[in-house]
């Protein structure tokens, strides 16, 4: 029996006929990378989102939402946080600040309609109200928020000391390794996050991957964007928060990412689903213990794929678990490499050119040699007949 068609809702943006603006399914959820997965084309999403950062803008632009409704305000100024802009470059109207009353006014799968600055349900009544935002507000925003980037960076270089006072044994010691079948010993390892340009840096990393065969391994959300290029994961590491039921499945072995007190929140969801894991506490986030993991068991270079390292990257994201992934950084420092960087550097030992005149100079040897041999002039006959006989096809004659 066939499944039923998926339905697309149908964004109607205002004609004489209808009422003004958009009309779409609502779907909702404050984090706004679980919503992600529920979106489908032409929805409106509705998000709790303080400073909406690029890597959540890219996944709702992904999705082709019509809309973007948001509970909190999308830059708070505290620093200049990229989502707003792409989402209004991407041509998807972005409405601030609705309220949190939003979440109770509204159900999951509702049909509603977005008009300017206004939410409405589709008897006319007001959901909530809010502040749209242009090209011009946002940079506005942007150039507000820029002024306070000295501040972020001094607050990050005392949180980086703090932390390196509190976790001195994980540049000094690393982490503790759990017991895995995959071997990493002297092989290269190649870490992807679900971070910036996780996609194109995939794409671009095909012939690297297709020669090296690097042991692949997946940081949450990171294991669905490896399954989507066409890859298996052989490891997968994380909080296990953010990554689907289906990449769980894929036979991967899962390491939970626990808190240093050896809390793992992410255990539960593995086991019910009947999987086994290894857990593994320590301190920062779960891309630092993917890279300290790749470490420690050998690996002799690590290939990084949507990790978090830039200054653009620290102040779009406000993070503070940056100061986590600076040390990292520091620990592995002489192994890792970025995607960007293997993408430019690696290049086929031969160029496209250079294989077009080798199979040439070939084909023109065999010809040569089929020439000289007693069969020459029977396979030059053939050759003859056949070629009369492709003219004549085309031109009838």
């Amino acid at each position: 029996m066939k499944a039923p068609p998926v339905r697309i809702p149908v964004i109607r943006r205002g004609r004489s006929e209808d009422l003004p603006g958009i009309v779409a399914t609502a779907r909702l959820d404050r984090r706004t990378k679980n919503l992600t997965k529920r979106l489908n084309p032409g929805d409106i999403a509705i998000i709790d989102h303080v400073d909406l950062d690029r890597v959540a803008a890219d996944a709702l632009i992904s999705r082709k939402v019509a809309a973007v409704v948001n509970a909190s305000v999308s830059m708070s100024g505290r620093y200049p946080n990229l989502g707003p802009q792409l989402l209004i470059e991407a041509g998807i109207p972005l409405v601030d600040d609705v309220g949190q009353d939003v979440f109770a006014r509204v159900q999951e799968g509702a049909a509603v309609r977005l008009d300017g600055d206004t939410l409405y349900l589709p008897d006319g009544q007001v959901v909530a109200k809010g502040t749209p935002q242009t090209r011009d507000s946002v940079e506005a925003a942007m150039a507000e928020a820029r002024a306070g980037v000295v501040t972020q960076i001094e607050a990050f270089a005392a949180n980086t000391m703090e932390f390196l006072k509190r976790e001195t044994e994980l540049l000094v010691d690393g982490v503790p390794v759990p017991g895995l079948r995959t071997a990493m010993e002297g092989r290269h390892v190649l870490v992807v996050v679900r971070g910036y340009h996780y996609r194109e840096d995939l794409a671009a990393l095909r012939p690297y991957i297709r020669e090296y065969r690097p042991v692949m391994v997946a940081v949450d959300g990171g294991a669905d964007a490896m399954l989507e290029a066409g890859y298996v994961p052989d490891v997968i590491v994380g909080d296990m928060d953010s990554v689907s039921d289906q990449a769980l499945r894929c036979g991967a072995e899962l390491v939970v990412h626990a808190y240093a007190d050896g809390r793992a929140p992410g255990l539960a969801r593995v086991k019910d689903l009947g999987l086994a894991a290894a857990v593994c506490p320590t301190a920062g986030i779960s891309e630092d213990l993917a890279l300290l993991l790749a470490d420690e068991l050998g690996a002799s270079l690590i290939v990084a794929v949507g990790t978090h390292t830039t200054l653009e990257e620290f102040l779009d994201k406000g993070r503070s678990g940056m100061t986590s992934s600076f040390l990292t950084q520091l620990r592995v420092g002489t192994k890792i490499v970025n995607a960007k960087g293997v993408s430019l550097l690696y290049r086929s030992r031969i160029s496209g050119w250079a294989l077009l005149v080798l199979a040439l100079a070939a084909a023109v040897t065999v010809l040569a040699a089929v020439a000289a041999s007693p069969a020459g002039p029977i396979v030059s006959s053939y050759l003859d007949a056949t070629w009369h006989s492709f003219v004549h096809s085309l031109t009838g004659l």
